[in-house]
């Protein structure tokens, strides 16, 4: 299996080298060179499997034997899902008028990071270890991704993690998710901005293909809210105005709001989308980008948000609406949502009132409730918090503030600098 950039200029690289690299060196993301076709007896099969079963079958398909052969692939993954509170890993909680919610919640972080990131961290460190590399993770991130990636690299050996988070944007449980792990390899810097301002000096560092390679850094996106059916859409998501009028173009500005992942701008997987809808349209998908990256506004090619909006529903939500989803969904199930399971639950309701009738929808549930008791509160309802996040509250936070004004570039710059140094003076071989 290859991976190619949606741009089109750079050269193929396999998964360790898609796993690496971040983006990819002329600015665009890895995508698999051709998507497994399945047909309807694999598809059968893979029916009865548990979610972990599921995972192997899959990543077989996208790593191959040669890199990771499969016995070596199974127990990585077991290791991955190994911490996971429900034995399920994902649970689907089948709820009244149509409603069901996929939660993929379950793991240490209570939200859906740590489905993917607990894979990537044991893909990482199988390759170092192999490889006898240390690799500096980059991390921007609106509030899940940070704790997750934390969660799963924390202590490991050969892997240090930069997470720049925004503040006043993530939730007070989110933050101190991040800023109360006092682990040496992990170093949290809080920013004064939003997350789409993060983007700027961690893609000024990941576009220097030598500081790159030099310094073995690999970044995680930062935000994935992809639908492969329906997107639900928040005020300012870009998603919402690219589906409904081909208008990928920024806002002046962002309004916080109970869904605060959704609080972004620029989501990765636009460009993904771009170039799977273009029909693998490299040259296309490096046009759009790159005018978008000069002017902040792209209008898309009509074809294009033809078959865009074709693909995805989207839909927008107020935080009133987020509320009344989630004291209705209380109401009718005991049930908490977290506010972004109810930006789709809130869909979910006003479909079914119009229609006078209960299709049955499945919405995917990001995060637990009990990571936005703010939210919570806000609907009216009492916040059901486990006991380690309530410990939270007392335990000694570090992290280092990037003020507006400061040259975040360059900060991030030398801390990737003096880690680096650092690694070199511990390792058994000085050359990474």
């Amino acid at each position: 299996m290859w991976y190619v950039s949606t741009r089109g200029m750079a050269p193929p690289v396999n998964f360790e080298g898609a796993l690496f690299s971040g983006y990819a060196p002329d600015g665009g993301l890895f995508m698999p060179e051709e998507l497994p076709q399945l047909d309807r007896q694999t598809l059968c099969q893979w029916s009865t499997l548990s979610y972990p079963g599921l995972v192997k079958e899959l990543c077989a398909l996208f790593i191959g034997p040669e890199l990771i052969p499969r016995e070596d692939l199974n127990g990585l993954i077991d290791r991955a899902f190994s911490r996971f509170r429900h034995r399920e890993v994902v649970h689907l909680s089948r709820l009244k008028n149509g409603l069901n919610v996929l939660e993929l919640w379950h793991g240490v972080t209570y939200a859906f990071k740590d489905l993917s990131l607990c894979c990537t961290a044991q893909f990482l460190q199988y390759f170092l270890d192999k490889r006898e590399k240390h690799v500096t993770v980059v991390v921007g991130t609106s509030g899940d991704t940070g704790s997750a990636a934390i969660e799963s690299v924390q202590g490991a050996k050969n892997v240090d993690i930069i997470v720049l988070l925004p503040k006043g944007h993530c939730s007070k449980i989110q933050e101190l998710q991040m800023t109360t792990v006092l682990k040496e390899n992990v170093h949290v810097f809080r920013v004064e901005g939003n997350s789409d301002e993060l983007d700027e000096p961690i893609k000024a560092v990941f576009t220097d293909v030598a500081f790159v390679k030099k310094h073995n850094l690999m970044s995680l996106n930062s935000i994935n809210w992809s639908r492969v059916l329906v997107q639900m859409a928040h005020y300012f998501f870009a998603y919402f105005r690219t589906v409904q009028q081909g208008d990928f173009s920024l806002s002046e500005a962002v309004n916080p709001t109970l869904a605060s992942a959704m609080d972004i701008q620029v989501p990765y997987n636009m460009e993904r989308i771009f170039w799977l809808l273009s029909g693998s349209d490299s040259q296309m998908t490096r046009a759009l980008m790159e005018q978008f990256e000069r002017t902040q506004s792209l209008n898309l090619p009509r074809d294009l948000h033809s078959k865009l909006s074709e693909a995805v529903t989207s839909a927008s939500v107020s935080d009133e609406a987020i509320t009344q989803a989630m004291g209705r969904c209380w109401d009718e199930n005991q049930y908490l949502l977290c506010p972004h399971s109810a930006v789709a639950a809130s869909c979910h309701y006003q479909w079914t009132d119009r229609q006078q009738s209960s299709i049955p929808r499945c919405c995917l549930a990001p995060a637990s409730a009990a990571k936005f008791p703010e939210a919570v509160l806000a609907a009216g309802l009492t916040p059901e918090i486990p006991e380690e996040i309530l410990a939270l509250e007392h335990k000694e936070t570090r992290c280092t503030l990037m003020r507006r004004g400061d040259d975040w570039t360059q900060i991030l710059r030398d801390t990737i600098e003096d880690l680096s140094r650092r690694w070199r003076g511990h390792a058994p071989n000085s050359s990474e």
